[in-house]
């Protein structure tokens, strides 16, 4: 019998392949600082909130947040609330939904529009992270007793404060963006997704309950 919990298929045997000894020895030092977090919060029998932020709310804080969120279920993190948000909002671009839902998450569209909102689901009874693009101090996040993730360099520096942040920590990928309408577009998104997903599972994994 497992003590992990159960995924959809598909993202089950992705996470089965993931390498963290591939993840360098500087990185699992940044890594670090949000492990603290996150155990400190759970020592203390405290909500655990994180806040993955970019600029423009659009890519890597949306693949981070569903990471995020889908690796603490997996390894039986309870209280873990995972948003995500940006310098400004924009949308969240449709490639990234797409590169979830090949590596197994269901998605469905909300709303459309200029700024569409979408379910993406990772296990079969659990609640699905809502993704949709917004500001990281709009309304539908915590405004405060929350980690700040900074998941890009260009808002960790054009944003040297997060109102309500305990903490700030730059985790920060690069963009897929430059590799968009390119016919490397999916196989960069699925890479950045997979490292992101990668380093996530990581975190969690290092977590004593």
């Amino acid at each position: 019998m497992s003590d992990k919990n159960t995924l959809f298929p598909n993202i089950q045997s992705l996470v089965q392949s993931f390498d963290f000894a591939a993840i360098s020895k500087d990185r699992k030092i940044t890594l670090q600082l949000l492990v603290d977090f996150i155990q400190l919060k759970l020592e203390n029998q405290q909500v655990i909130r994180l806040n993955l932020i970019c600029t423009h709310n659009s890519r890597r804080s949306h693949l981070a947040q569903a990471w995020a969120q889908t690796a603490a279920h997996y390894y039986g993190i309870e209280n873990v609330f995972c948003y995500s948000g940006g310098t400004e909002a924009t949308a969240l671009y449709p490639k990234v939904a797409e590169t979830l839902e090949k590596s197994g998450f269901k998605i469905k569209t909300l709303s459309k529009g200029n700024n569409p909102v979408y379910m993406i689901k990772f296990s079969e009874n659990e609640t699905p992270v809502i993704g949709f693009s917004k500001t990281y101090d709009a309304d539908f996040n915590p405004q405060n007793e929350f980690a700040a993730i900074m998941t890009c360099s260009q808002a960790d520096d054009g944003c040297p404060f997060i109102a309500g942040a305990e903490k700030r920590i730059a985790v920060t990928y690069d963009d897929p963006k430059s590799f968009d309408g390119t016919t490397q577009e999916t196989e960069k998104y699925h890479a950045r997704s997979l490292q992101i997903a990668t380093e996530m599972f990581y975190v969690f994994s290092q977590i004593k309950k």
